[in-house]
């Protein structure tokens, strides 16, 4: 996928010092501007932003409290490009969403049409023509529309500001050039953590891993905070209460199909005394692995620090056992049954290990 620019030709954007009268290519409307292509096509931000309005619709459906993975779930939607003026709505609008489902009190659907108002009107090129990235102002106005602040108030007039220049000062010790996917996540982040501080709205909190800089010509790489190269690869922790049969496999392929990517490990909560032999036999007929000679069956007090937890299905409950980012696979244990159930099983267990490793790799993880 080639470096979005020009929405017309994909040339390289010029900025301009000073405005000039420009001619939408789109919609021919003339209005004065500093940006355009270096062939000299000008998108006005209405048509740079038609189809915006379909985030009502996927926020108002939302149910999670995470408003990075809303945002990420918008910029997937047709309407949104690399850079532009819509990232001015988008970090409001998740912040909006994912605020009222974690249990802040609001008429979402009021406040959707506030934040679709207000980040309209903060143009594209803000960031370095006004020295203020309209992603950061989003969280402010964000901060302001949840608070029911105006001009007249006093402590939510201190707070909306506070939240902007929290913002800024993220994405300004980044540093330019502008992208516009960074700005965004830095601005999200500052917010999730003022709101738990002042409004005690607990806002699910994710460092996303970016999957768009080949989208993005001038992309920092490694110096980007959320640059996939600046990471470890995480721990994964599959768990079952015997850890004999799936848990096992899981660690298994894990180690097989992603050692890439994350660090495979397994336990269980009262372990048996060995492998099951009909989950060896079968994965080293299929896989050629040979668990028995590789893993054995462990406590969770013999796991290292992990980062994620996968259970297999059997409700395991680990609450001594921090991590990141926690899920269940509901799988259907097979011991004791025909070599065709264990066969369903390790086929959906490679597919769930590769699933998981595309997620981490792309920063989708929710």
């Amino acid at each position: 996928m080639p470096a979005e620019e020009c929405l017309i030709c994909k040339a390289p954007l010029e900025y301009l010092v000073q405005d000039e009268v420009m001619e939408c290519a789109l919609c021919h409307k003339k209005e004065r501007s500093k940006t355009r292509c270096v062939k000299g096509h000008y998108v006005c931000s209405d048509c740079h932003t038609q189809g915006m309005d379909s985030i009502f619709g996927l926020c108002l459906a939302e149910t999670s409290s995470d408003p990075i993975a809303i945002l990420r779930r918008m910029m997937d939607l047709p309407f949104c490009h690399m850079h532009g003026p819509e990232h001015h709505v988008m970090v409001g609008a998740a912040l909006l969403t994912a605020y009222r489902n974690a249990g802040g009190r609001l008429d979402l659907e009021q406040a959707l049409r506030e934040i679709y108002s207000r980040g309209k009107a903060v143009p594209g090129g803000a960031c370095g023509f006004w020295g203020a990235c309209g992603a950061g102002i989003s969280a402010g106005q964000f901060f302001a529309i949840a608070t029911e602040s105006t001009p007249l108030a006093r402590q939510p007039w201190g707070l909306s500001n506070q939240m902007t220049a929290k913002a800024l000062d993220r994405i300004g010790r980044a540093g330019g050039p502008r992208c516009c996917k960074r700005d965004s996540f830095l601005s999200i982040l500052a917010a999730v953590d003022f709101a738990r501080e002042h409004l005690g709205v607990e806002m699910t909190r994710t460092i996303p891993v970016c999957s768009y800089s080949i989208r993005n010509g001038q992309c920092l790489g490694k110096d980007c905070p959320f640059s996939p190269l600046r990471r470890k690869k995480p721990t994964v922790a599959f768990l079952c209460v015997h850890n004999s049969c799936r848990s096992q496999m899981a660690e298994a392929l894990g180690r097989a199909l992603a050692e890439d990517v994350f660090i495979s490990c397994s336990a269980g909560t009262h372990p048996g005394k060995e492998i099951n032999p009909d989950a060896v036999r079968l994965m080293k007929q299929t896989y050629g692995i040979d668990m028995a000679q590789t893993q054995y069956n462990k406590p969770l007090s013999q796991l290292p620090p992990v980062d994620i937890v996968v259970t297999m299905g059997c409700n395991v409950q680990c609450p001594s056992l921090p991590c990141s980012h926690r899920e269940d696979w509901g799988l259907e244990d097979p011991s004791g049954k025909e070599d065709g159930a264990f066969l369903a099983v390790m086929k959906q267990i490679e597919e769930k290990v590769l699933d998981l490793k595309h997620r981490i790799q792309t920063g989708r993880l929710e």
